[in-house]
């Protein structure tokens, strides 16, 4: 790979020479792959090749076609990015902020701690980009999501001193990708990173905005550059004095900061993955006051409400906890403990439950994906092959004398949606975007 000759001169002050060299032969060998398995469903696979001391994470590739990708078993994310979630890895019950969240790697690395409890607010600027991560938070099988489309600086205006914790992948110069994206050579000049380190401290000055005093922040980069890395942990420091380091525990090859032994950097020559910086802080400050949250209202008229509970009561084996509310004809089911988002962008509005018809409610897709078998009543179980009919869009006449009516779709044992049996027939209800031809 033909890198930047001031990259390479950079490099070489840094590291050193013989180090430097090294590093830059890593540039002409592959990228590293892996993926991560999904805690949150019910029938789990055992896999090969397990990264150490990093809980669900392998290296490997698993295709996007593959019935693991499209039932949200797995989630691919090359190792050095699987730090960052486990760097943060939040509690049950916490209120958790991944601010630059596309296409979903570190969002669904959260979700996996979270265990379905607490509050996940997914934020991406790029509502292109936000529709792929709704997508992949949905094929997870997550239920307490918020996905928005917002700057930083409004969000801080909703979410004043609100998170428990808070991961900022930020936008960067994207060194540690040259080897994944050589594309990404062409964005970079030696300008470029104090370019993007301007970018990184009004969007960190937002975050600490929406950090509940007590709480902890995960700062990170793909990149290498100490202007990035480095320099903005010390300004962190410098301008929040209550803000302290929580070492960063270094596994696999990752090595302390560039004079600072509490972070750590992924380079390939050492670490098997990709580029990667990261820096977690405790914040210190103490909580004055906790201004409790107005509870939120359901918009439900009384037919609407009617027809969810017949549903409720004739296909789960379960209550789901949360504040109902209509969007147009769309039902969701939105986290409770929530600031007023009336004004907010929002891409996902917590678990879509389905869709009103005429005097009828048709189950969501994500619902189906949601549901554990043993929370649905009824449930059709696809073979390999009927199940890639199945997301080809095809109906399915199936060899079995079922009532009609609504049944969870099962795949290896997890949902794949719901779909409706008619007189021997399963008509296909999965999504036409998800298709796979």
């Amino acid at each position: 790979m033909q890198l930047p000759e001031s990259f390479r001169l950079r490099y070489e002050k840094w590291l050193g020479t013989e180090e430097a060299q090294a590093f830059f032969q890593t540039f002409d060998q592959p990228a590293v792959s892996g993926f991560r398995s999904n805690p949150l469903k019910e029938k789990q696979k055992s896999f090969e090749d397990p990264i150490p001391g990093m809980p669900w994470s392998y290296y490997g590739k698993v295709p996007g076609k593959s019935l693991e990708h499209v039932t949200g078993l797995v989630y691919s994310q090359e190792p050095a990015a699987q730090i960052v979630g486990q760097v943060a890895q939040p509690e049950p019950g916490m209120k958790v902020l991944d601010l630059c969240a596309a296409p979903g790697g570190k969002s669904t690395h959260l979700l996996s701690y979270l265990n379905n409890q607490g509050i996940l607010v997914s934020n991406e600027i790029t509502k292109k980009r936000s529709k792929i991560l709704v997508e992949n938070i949905e094929r997870f099988g997550a239920r307490n999501v918020i996905v928005t489309n917002e700057p930083a600086d409004r969000l801080a205006k909703v979410f004043k001193a609100y998170f428990d914790v808070i991961v900022l992948d930020a936008p960067c110069s994207g060194e540690g990708m040259f080897r994944k994206d050589p594309d990404a050579i062409q964005y970079w000049s030696e300008d470029y990173p104090a370019t993007c380190a301007r970018l990184q401290r009004e969007i960190l000055s937002d975050a600490i905005t929406m950090l509940k005093p007590g709480g902890r922040l995960v700062y990170s980069t793909c990149t290498w550059a100490p202007e990035e890395n480095e320099d903005i942990v010390n300004w962190v420091l410098e301008e929040f004095p209550d803000f302290k380091l929580i070492p960063v525990t270094k596994i696999n090859g990752m090595t302390e900061g560039l004079g600072q032994s509490e972070t750590a950097r992924m380079y390939p020559h050492h670490f098997k993955g990709e580029g990667q910086f990261v820096a977690h802080f405790q914040d210190n400050r103490e909580l004055v006051s906790d201004k409790r949250l107005k509870a939120g209202k359901s918009n439900l008229t009384k037919d609407q409400l009617d027809y969810w509970k017949e549903f409720e009561s004739r296909h789960l084996n379960l209550k789901l906890e949360g504040l109902l509310q209509t969007f147009g004809e769309e039902l969701y089911l939105v986290p409770q403990g929530l600031p007023d988002l009336s004004k907010m962008r929002l891409a996902r509005n917590g678990l879509h439950l389905g869709t009103y018809k005429t005097k009828r409610f048709e189950p969501s897709f994500a619902l189906g994906v949601a549901l554990r078998p043993k929370e649905v009543m009824q449930s059709l179980t696809l073979s390999d092959e009927e199940a890639e009919r199945y997301i080809r869009g095809e109906a399915l006449a199936l060899n079995c004398s079922l009532p009609n009516g609504w049944y969870q779709v099962l795949v290896a044992g997890n949902g794949l949606g719901f779909a409706k049996w008619v007189n021997g027939t399963l008509k296909n209800y999965y999504p036409k975007g998800l298709r796979i031809k």
